[in-house]
């Protein structure tokens, strides 16, 4: 894998241009945007705009800032939710415990005063700022003025209700557990992660490095596009035609084990599973972010042997069980692209295996057809 030590990101300040630098390596921002909407539940929400979204997908940030604001303004009038902080402080009365060691280090009974370590309610909790901080964020990338300004007042009255600009982690809030007295929050972070998510570094000159997604295989980006690609077909495809499932994991077939290989026995986990009811057919499909193909030993093209090896094992290791649907079960290997078009098959022991690519620097409705055409749905 090459790494090019000579490109560098701006990562500290994302309040970069998005008119000047629209893309991540050779991916348009726009279709990143595209697929972190797909990966998203809020896109299963939209109905009617999810059309309009995908003719101009330059609109998804403000289409995502609309959502937030809309669900700060509601959590506001409800009231938002208070949690309980541990402080410590020194009081003229008691409250909580007394912390007898600086209490007295301190001589602070000579002045009529205790120094307490108590529990205290408030309103500046982890969510809050990490939700002030998403409409801080998303205000500096959407197109329109009335909506950028609309996410700053609002940022501005949660300051002035006592929501500090003390940046929450992300990893903070995703172990926060919601009660049944706060789950009404739940719909206004999912919109505040989702703003964060669009606020991609941009290729630019900066002073931290970070080398080209779309050639170094970065693991976040792989696991957007499998996201992506499988929450756009749980949400696109009919219910009553289709069934999808993602991150299923396969079972192997075993006569016999020793005693320690539990341990050691790798998992078969797919990526998605597309059942069309209708016709009777079952495709595994296996996302992978790099090339379709590389470079043999005897010749400049080759389809890479893992892969392969990778879904035959998924789709032979299924035969002979109670479901009749595994026995024909075909698989997808799919493969982002800028600028070509790879769509070839072949079939072994009556299982289609497919190698087909998406091209990323498409347009958002080329995409959602190429999507569509490689499990025969469009």
């Amino acid at each position: 894998m090459r790494v090019y030590k000579h490109m560098s990101f701006e990562v500290d300040h994302l309040s970069e241009s998005y008119e000047e630098v629209k893309r991540i390596g050779e991916i348009p921002i726009r279709n990143l945007w595209l697929l972190i909407l797909y990966a998203s539940d809020i896109y299963r929400e939209l109905d009617a705009a999810k059309v309009a979204v995908e003719d101009n997908p330059d609109d998804i940030p403000d289409l995502v800032a609309e959502i937030l604001c809309r669900r700060v303004e509601y959590r506001i009038q409800r009231n938002l939710s208070y949690s309980y902080q541990s402080r410590d402080a020194v009081l003229n009365r008691v409250r909580g415990r007394i912390d007898l060691l600086s209490t007295e280090r301190n001589r602070l009974l000579d002045h009529g005063k205790v120094a307490c370590h108590f529990d205290e309610l408030t309103i500046d909790t982890p969510r809050n700022r990490y939700v002030r901080a998403a409409l801080e964020t998303i205000s500096k990338i959407v197109k329109s003025k009335e909506l950028a300004h609309r996410c700053r007042s609002l940022d501005v009255r949660l300051r002035r209700m006592g929501v500090s600009q003390v940046r929450t982690s992300r990893s903070e809030v995703s172990v926060d557990r919601f009660g049944r007295h706060d789950v009404e929050d739940k719909p206004m972070i999912a919109a505040a992660h989702l703003a964060f998510n669009l606020a991609l570094p941009t290729e630019s000159a900066g002073t931290r490095q970070l080398s080209l997604p779309a050639r170094d295989n970065l693991p976040w980006l792989r696991k957007l596009f499998e996201k992506g690609v499988a929450g756009f077909y749980h949400t696109v495809l009919s219910k009553s035609v289709w069934r999808v499932s993602a991150g299923k994991t396969l079972k192997w077939k075993i006569d016999e084990k020793s005693s320690g290989i539990d341990k050691i026995l790798p998992n078969m986990k797919t990526d998605i599973i597309i059942d069309n009811k209708e016709v009777g057919h079952r495709t595994v499909i296996d996302t992978k972010f790099n090339a379709v193909v590389t470079r043999g030993w005897y010749r400049d093209e080759t389809l890479r042997s893992g892969y392969l090896y990778q879904m035959y094992a998924y789709l032979r290791s299924q035969e002979g069980s109670e479901d009749l649907l595994n026995d024909t079960t075909s698989g997808l290997l799919l493969h982002p692209s800028v600028g070509e078009d790879v769509n070839e098959y072949v079939v072994m022991q009556n299982h289609k295996i497919q190698f087909a690519t998406v091209d990323l620097g498409a347009t958002a409705l080329e995409i959602r057809e190429q999507l569509l055409n490689t499990i025969g749905a469009y």
